[in-house]
């Protein structure tokens, strides 16, 4: 039914890196879990076939689930570097290690190889010479580290 050769590889393009610096974390307790919200006070992107700079007053609104794991919930504005502005959202899941939210407030660096970090972004903008990004599916892989996240993505074909 399925070409078995893509399902083994699936193939993929690098779209781009992005870096965030972020605000501490707002820790609220609810009902449902804890919510940490992360202002986002800026950042880079650069790939490609596009690079510019994450604006300011952006954020992540993590759920932590009662089984560890954390959903993202991220809203920003991108800006490219010939000032097209881009909405940015990403949702997706991260999953560290045992100790990985004490390391991280001590202020170390959570690996790829010792976390799971997947975000699934997603772009929008009606500008013509980004409108290619509305169309893709976008997945990638990140590092945390205290006050900033690194994430690599990539455009399934």
């Amino acid at each position: 039914m399925f070409d078995r050769a893509l399902l083994d590889a699936l193939p993929v393009e690098h779209l781009c890196d992005l870096s965030i610096d972020l605000e501490p974390a707002q820790i609220i307790s609810t009902p449902l879990g804890t919510r940490l919200t992360f202002v986002t006070k800026g950042g880079r992107f650069e790939g490609p076939g596009f690079r510019g700079e994450m604006l300011p007053g952006g954020g992540d609104w993590v759920w932590l689930g009662a089984d560890g794991i954390s959903r993202m919930d991220v809203r920003a504005t991108l800006r490219t570097h010939d000032g097209v502005l881009i909405h940015y959202d990403s949702n997706g899941v991260l999953r560290f290690p045992p100790d990985g939210r004490q390391r991280l407030a001590d202020g170390e660096r959570l690996s790829v190889d010792e976390s799971y970090v997947r975000p699934t972004p997603r772009f929008e903008t009606s500008d013509e010479r980004y409108s290619w990004l509305s169309g893709l599916v976008v997945v990638g892989y990140g590092e945390y580290g205290h006050g900033r996240i690194d994430h690599r993505m990539y455009r399934i074909l």
